[in-house]
């Protein structure tokens, strides 16, 4: 018997591991990008007149994680008393992360502004969060596997 590819897909975008999961991954892809940023500027330690760039993604990741676990948002709603007044802000459209550059330390004669020591503690630090959200999803994943495993013993 042939099992469409389609009904595979379907199939296993239909299961979901937990609630958390997706957040989970989608703050891993974040940790991936922003030590990306952390080794070009790096890379750019000797460019002239480069400014370190670097990534913030934690608001996104709260608003994401509200609306997942149908908590309430973490930010404060604005009432709109009067049809009159201007539209709110679409929270929707700025579910992105924002890149900025990293700037507060003193530009060499070269005008670059790359602090080694900022730079290696940054990918440090996100190094350590990266591993810990792999561990993270291995160990929600491997709950399912087990409960997977201790039902094939009992049949």
């Amino acid at each position: 018997m042939l099992i469409s590819t389609k009904f595979i897909e379907r199939f296993h975008m239909s299961i979901e591991i937990s609630a958390t999961h997706a957040l989970a991954a989608k703050a891993l892809d974040y940790r991936a990008l922003r030590q990306d940023m952390i080794s070009s500027n790096i890379a750019n330690a000797d460019t002239p007149f480069y400014r370190p760039r670097d990534l913030r993604f934690e608001d996104t990741l709260a608003i994401e994680k509200a609306k997942i676990l149908n908590q309430a948002s973490p930010k404060l709603q604005i009432a709109q008393t009067n049809s009159a007044h201007l539209p709110l802000h679409d929270e929707q459209s700025s579910l992105k992360a924002k890149t900025f550059f990293r700037d507060g330390h003193m530009a060499r004669n070269d005008g670059n502004s790359v602090d080694l020591d900022v730079e290696t503690t940054e990918m440090s630090k996100n190094s350590i969060m990266f591993n810990a959200l792999v561990n993270a999803i291995r160990k929600d994943s491997g709950i399912y596997k087990s409960v997977i495993d201790a039902s094939s013993k009992v049949s």
